[in-house]
Formats: structure tokens, C-alpha cells, sequence
């Protein structure tokens, strides 16, 4: 093999010495057998210091150096066979993702010669280099720390990489403190540490090697990509058993490395897709493996943050916006063509694509699909000789206000097939064209009335100020299907809806994300903890939780069984039914007990939010998934969902304030800004209230304030009037105050005691 193609291993020397070209061309057929990992036995900082012939330390040593859990005695005799302790359950465990499956190594030699790492030049050594132990010197002049590491420690599990993180970090941190040339010759040495083709299973000191690496700062330097790229392929082509420890080890960073770890991934993306110097890399036609590579080690980070129970970083912190501006048609029609196969898709890692790229996706996936619905329905009438009709191009529902839920599931039902047409909505009796406000108006008063708590859909729980299922069983589901519908309408046409569901419905929601094409298969049922419970029904959950945490004798203390009893909703309490459930067979029979009490918590939340609704649950499932059956579902979190069905609540009045239009106002009025200084005083909660009198939520669209459309129009009335909002249209009609005073109160009396659509 030529020189040009050969991929240096992290178990090899860290830097290389300069010997002369033509000692090492008589010693090329040696450098095929890989040398021994030097024994971590032999001392931290023994195989580092530079003996008078030159010889370079090892990189394994420095592995051994920054490790305070050193090899036993049988692991020194043969590297290459290490056995891991717990192999066996690590390979036993799910796939952390499907993108990071590859069962072996990619040789270089199958490689193509551009995808080959050049030959680099010799590095140019310092005159006094510093050895570990002088890193460790000064650190610990520094610190103070004087604690002898324990140099007897095993390393035994999955979770403990055997790494001193702190130490680490400090020589990371004088690295970047130390002149250029040291900085360099630091660099050429993990070159040619790095890419020495490597043959064999992996050790643990080479994975020690990826997962120290990864966290050089140096890698933020557009100079250092190249080295960068062949880092994370040797990563991403990593066996899944590897791939799992690495996982566990980066769940163990602190947030500050972890984020750094994540950033620098991001910035190779955007850069490598928009380069500011495309001159600095390689055409992307000889390096098209760099952004698959920094795609899959970005998935185990972001599995490792999802196993953490409060995420190191939010999964916001993963999208990239950089992708907002490429061709996300063409990504997702690759990966719905190809899948998770040879071609490569953003569209296969999610995590990196932002909730309003995914809403492109979708409402593009909707068009299109409606497009087609038409176009279908449009052939079937030329084809049977009728004359075209522009109605049969959208899904028009014609319903009366005094009958509003029965006549809307009677024309959804009858139109089934008509759910992905554009929505038109006609009040019998009433003039007008929709334009869009007579659609709102129908979804605010649909929602309205079928989640008043007097028609016994939905139980509203104030602790946690949202809406759950009622487990009062029917005979007929079908309004919950209704229900269901309304929110895939909502998504499929870009309302947003005023809906207060807890988040754990989402997650139900996208269990599966695709209908099953077995319809014996369960829907709607995941896997739910005391924290799902806690985020509806937090007195309850408190319970249980106290419950688990007991420290006395729990049979004889809660005097508990395997039976729960339940009212069946509010509209049937003045009667007063309440009904017993059995959690397990015989379960009035068997007392809670110390030794039994996490199966009843699991048991009674499973219950609780799984097995008692699942009849209505399933119902409000099919109707979603009737109007948003696609594969673009597939990369949402359940988090995302919710933002697509009722809005953000993250809001920022100074954005609503540059996209506000006026009508009979201008923005120079001093009725204008007298209004935007007492809203931008605003606290948060009168800020809510304010969009929620004028949008019917008080939440924000995906796409921002400036989705809103927000109106404010010039109401030539008497200044004794209070605001008047038309939420179908985002409109604010604001009498002329002539005080910021005047205009403050009733502004506020305005947003404080509206209920629909007349004061409370």
C-alpha cells in the first residue's frame, strides 16, 4: 500500500519521529503489523519523555496518562482480543440509531483515491517538548490539587470511561494557550496518529482516544476540517457495542463541553454546505462523506442527551438553520425513495432540521397531496363526461351555528374523502366568501363547545391547567374521531389552535407515527412514567411518588390493593358513579407492599393514561392521522407537534410590534405609541392575554409573529369604549385615547374580562 493511502491508528505513536525518508521506506512492510499498546502498568508518564535517540511516546500512553483506571495484567499480553466485561449486554441492547448500524470497519482500501488521506509533511518537533507530567506539574501548581491518582481502579462499566475529565480539559485549555508551532506539531502528530489504516477489533484505549479527541478545541478552526472529517469517520464506522459506550461517555460531560462538542458539529456542517473560502476545502464531489460522518456522530450525542432524565442541552440546541436555506423537497423525497439506505438525507437525523423547516416540509407534503386529490377528482368528472365543478377542488363544510358539532361530523363523515382538499367553511344563513376568518372562526367555536366541561368529552384539571380524556365509557366514539380530525385540519391548513393538551397526548399521538397496516395492532398506547402523570394530574402523582419514597411499612401505612376506583367525569358526579378497576387479576385481593409497590405505580399510571381511554384515545388517533397520514410525521418529536397544533409559547412583543400593520393608524400616531409602550411594559401574563383577545391564543405560529398577520385598526368611536378584537382576522380595534393613561386601563379591562365573544 502506498503511503498516500494509508489511515494512521489512534493506537499509534501521537507524533511521529522524524525520521528520514529513507529509513522509513526500508521499514514499510514493519508498519503493517500495528505496535502493542504500551501497558498502562509501565507509568503514566514513563513512555512519554523523548529518550537521546528521538524515540516519541506512544499514543496509548497518553490514554494511560489522562486514565486513572489502569489495564489488567492479562489485557497487556494480547490488545488486540480485549474483552470487555459486560460485551455481552451491550450488544444486546436496541440500536441507538438506525443510521449508526454499520457492523464493520470501511477499510481505506476500498476507499476512492480522492476520499484517501494526502501525504503530509514531517512535523517540525519543539526543542524542549513537554511531557504529560509536565502538563500535570503545572496544572497542579496552578490548582493546588496535589491528590495522587488511584492507579488501581478497573474499568468495569459501561458508564465509567476511565478518563480523568478534568484533567483533559485543563491540557485542552493550555493548549490553546501555548504558541502556534506547539499547536501545530500537537496537530501533525494526531495526523499521523489518526490515519494509519487499522485492522482488528477495537480496545478501550481507542475509544479513550475518539472520545478525547472529539473534544479538541483546535477542531473549531476551519484549517483543522480536513483532520476533523477523518476523526468522525472513524467514529461513525465504529461497531454498535463501541457506539454505545461512546454514548454513555458523552452523557457524562458536563453541559459546557457537551454543548461545545455539539456547536462544533454544527459549524462543520454549515461550513462544509457554505463554505466562506471554498478554496480552504476539498471539492464536495471528493469529500461527500464529511457531512454523513459529522450526521451520525451528531446522533449519539443526541442519543446520549435524550438518556439523560433532564437533558443536558434542549433538543432545540441540535437544529441547525443553516438547513433552513437548501432544498428540503429534494431531501425529503430522497429519503422517502431511499430510506435510511446508501443515499444520504437530512431527512434521517431529524434532531438537526428546525420545527420550521419540518413545517415547509409538511405544508409542501399537504399542497402536494391536495394537489393530486384534485387533480384525481377533477379527471374523474371529464372521464364521466360531467362538467367541472371549482367546489370539488376544496372540502366545504356548510354547517349551522345552533347545531355547530352535529352538523360538522355529519358533513366530516360524509366528505371523508375529501379531507386533504383545502378547507372551505359556509355558515347556512349567513353571506360572505371564506377567506380564511370564517375557517378560524369555525375551529375557535367547534374546540369552544366540545371541550366545555359540561358536555363531557374532556376533563379540565386545574392544578395543570389542561384537558385529558374522560374514561366515561359510550357507545359511540365518533366525536372524539371528530376531534381528531380538527386538529389534522388544523395542521394540514395552518391554523392554530387553542387547545391544552399535556404533552404526554402528543407522544401517544405519534405511537406509531404511521398507522399500522394491522389494525389488530394497538395505537395510541407508550410507555408513560409518574413524570407524564405528574403533567396532569400533579396531587396525584405526588402521592405516588411519596408512595416509592416511603421508608416505613407501606401495607400497613397506605392500607393499599391493586384497585383503583374512578368517578367517570365531571358531568356524572352530581350522581355520583364511581367505578372500580382491578389493576392486575384478583388485584382487590393483593396489598401494595414494599417489595410490590413500583409495579402498582407503574400499573396505575399505565392505567391511568393508557388502558382506560384507549377506546377514545384510538378514535382521536385514526381522525388525526385521516387528515395527516404522511411520512413527514415521522420526523417530528412530540414536543413539535404540539408547536405545529397550537403555536409556540415563547413570545417576543418587539417582533409583533415591526410586522404590526395599521389601518386608519400609522405607526408615527401617538395613539400607536402610547399603545406600544404600555404592551411592551406588558407583564408576561398581560402580554398572553392581550394575543389571546386578539388571536384566540395565546400562543404564537411556527413561522414567528410576523405569521400573525396582526391588524391594528383606528375604531372612530367614543373614547369611553373599550377595544374591540375580531379574532378571525388578528384585528385590534382601538378607539383614539388621547392618554397613555386612559388607554392602559382600558386596554387592560379589555383583555382581563373578555370570554368569547362578550365580556365575562
Amino acid at each position: 500500500m502506498s503511503e498516500a493511502g494509508r489511515v494512521p491508528s489512534p493506537a499509534t505513536p501521537l507524533v511521529v519521529a522524524a525520521a528520514a525518508p529513507e529509513e522509513r521506506k526500508g521499514k514499510e512492510p514493519e508498519r503493517e503489523k500495528l505496535p502493542p499498546i504500551v501497558s498502562a502498568g509501565a507509568g503514566a508518564t514513563a513512555g512519554l519523555d523523548r529518550g537521546a535517540k528521538g524515540q516519541i511516546s506512544t499514543f496509548s500512553s497518553f490514554i494511560s496518562a489522562v486514565s486513572p483506571k489502569k489495564e489488567a495484567a492479562e489485557n497487556r499480553s494480547s490488545p488486540a482480543h480485549l474483552v470487555f466485561p459486560n460485551i455481552k449486554n451491550v450488544r444486546d441492547q436496541p440500536p441507538i440509531c438506525l443510521d449508526v448500524r454499520q457492523k464493520q470497519r470501511v477499510s481505506m482500501d476500498a476507499s476512492s483515491s480522492e476520499m484517501k488521506a494526502p501525504v503530509l509533511p514531517e512535523p517540525i518537533l519543539p526543542i524542549q517538548p513537554k511531557t504529560m507530567k509536565d502538563f500535570q506539574c503545572r496544572k497542579v501548581k496552578s490548582s493546588g490539587d496535589w491528590k495522587a491518582k488511584d492507579a488501581t481502579a478497573s474499568f468495569n462499566t459501561i458508564e465509567d470511561s476511565g478518563i480523568n475529565a478534568k484533567f483533559v480539559n485543563a491540557v485542552y485549555d493550555t493548549l490553546l494557550n501555548t504558541p502556534q508551532d506547539i499547536q501545530k506539531t500537537v496537530l501533525k502528530g494526531i495526523i499521523n496518529s489518526l490515519l494509519r489504516e487499522w485492522k482488528g477489533p477495537r480496545t478501550k484505549d481507542d475509544l479513550r482516544a475518539y472520545f478525547i479527541l472529539l473534544q479538541n478545541p483546535q477542531f473549531n478552526n476551519t484549517s483543522t476540517y480536513v483532520i476533523y472529517a477523518h476523526l468522525l469517520r472513524q467514529i461513525a464506522t465504529l461497531v454498535e457495542a463501541d457506539h454505545h459506550f461512546l454514548v454513555h461517555w458523552f452523557k457524562k460531560l458536563s453541559q459546557k463541553r457537551f454543548k461545545q462538542l455539539v456547536e462544533r458539529l454544527l459549524q462543520f456542517i454549515s461550513l462544509r454546505l457554505f463554505p466562506a473560502k471554498p478554496e480552504e476545502f476539498p471539492p464536495i464531489t471528493k469529500c461527500s462523506w464529511w457531512i454523513p460522518s459529522a450526521a451520525k456522530v451528531l446522533a449519539l450525542l443526541n442519543t446520549a442527551n435524550n438518556l439523560v432524565h433532564l437533558p443536558l442541552i434542549p433538543y432545540t440546541d441540535f437544529y441547525n438553520s443553516t438547513l433552513d436555506h437548501i432544498d428540503l423537497m429534494e431531501e425529503y423525497h430522497t429519503w422517502q425513495n431511499f430510506g435510511n439506505s446508501h443515499r444520504f438525507s437530512f431527512c434521517q437525523y431529524p434532531f438537526v432540521i428546525s420545527i420550521a423547516a419540518k413545517k415547509i416540509i409538511i405544508q409542501r407534503d399537504s399542497e402536494q397531496q391536495m394537489i393530486n386529490i384534485a387533480r384525481q377528482s377533477l379527471v374523474d368528472k371529464v372521464s364521466r363526461r360531467q362538467r367541472p365543478d371549482m367546489n370539488m377542488l376544496f372540502l366545504n363544510m356548510k354547517v349551522r351555528r345552533t347545531h355547530l358539532v352535529s352538523d360538522s361530523l355529519d358533513e366530516l363523515t360524509r366528505k371523508r374523502a375529501d379531507l386533504k382538499k383545502k378547507l372551505k367553511v359556509t355558515f347556512v344563513g349567513e353571506a360572505g366568501l371564506d377567506m380564511g376568518g370564517l375557517t378560524k372562526e369555525w375551529f375557535l367555536l367547534l374546540i369552544r363547545q366540545i371541550f366545555h366541561p359540561d358536555y363531557g368529552m374532556f376533563t379540565y384539571h386545574k392544578d395543570s391547567h389542561c384537558h385529558w380524556f374522560s374514561s366515561f365509557k359510550c357507545d359511540n366514539y365518533s366525536e372524539f374521531r371528530l376531534v381528531g380530525i380538527l386538529m389534522g385540519l388544523a395542521v394540514y391548513n395552518s391554523i392554530t389552535l387553542d387547545i391544552r393538551f399535556p404533552p404526554c397526548c402528543y407522544k401517544k399521538l405519534l405511537s406509531p407515527p404511521i398507522i399500522p397496516s394491522d389494525q389488530n395492532i394497538p395505537v395510541g398506547i407508550c410507555s408513560v412514567t409518574v413524570d407524564d402523570l405528574c403533567q396532569i394530574m400533579p396531587e396525584l402523582a405526588h402521592g405516588l411518588s411519596e408512595l416509592l419514597s416511603h421508608e416505613g411499612n407501606v401495607e400497613e401505612d397506605f392500607y393499599s390493593t391493586f384497585q383503583v376506583l374512578l368517578r367517570a367525569n365531571s358531568f356524572q358526579e352530581e350522581f355520583g358513579i364511581i367505578k372500580s378497576y382491578n389493576l392486575k387479576p384478583g388485584g382487590d385481593k393483593i396489598s401494595v407492599t414494599n417489595q410490590n409497590r413500583k409495579e402498582y405505580v407503574q400499573l396505575y399510571t399505565d392505567f391511568l393514561l393508557n388502558k382506560s381511554i384507549y377506546k377514545q384515545f384510538a378514535a382521536f388517533y385514526y381522525g388525526f392521522h385521516s387528515v395527516c397520514a404522511s411520512n413527514a410525521l415521522m420526523l417530528l418529536r412530540p414536543e413539535e407537534v404540539e408547536i405545529l397544533v397550537c403555536g409556540s409559547p415563547d413570545l417576543d412583543m418587539h417582533a409583533l410590534q415591526r410586522s404590526t400593520q395599521y389601518d386608519g393608524y400609522a405607526k408615527t400616531d401617538l395613539t400607536i405609541k402610547y399603545f406600544w409602550d404600555v404592551v411592551l411594559g406588558f407583564p408576561l401574563d398581560l402580554q398572553k392575554k392581550l394575543l389571546h383577545f386578539t388571536t384566540g391564543s395565546d400562543r404564537v405560529p411556527v413561522g414567528g409573529m410576523a405569521d400573525l398577520n396582526f391588524k391594528i385598526s383606528k375604531n372612530e368611536t367614543s373614547t369611553n369604549w373599550l377595544p374591540v378584537a375580531h379574532t378571525c382576522f388578528n384585528q385590534l380595534c382601538l378607539p383614539p385615547y388621547k392618554s397613555k393613561k386612559d388607554l392602559k386601563q382600558k386596554l387592560i379591562i379589555g383583555i382581563s374580562n373578555s370570554e368569547g365573544f362578550g365580556l365575562e
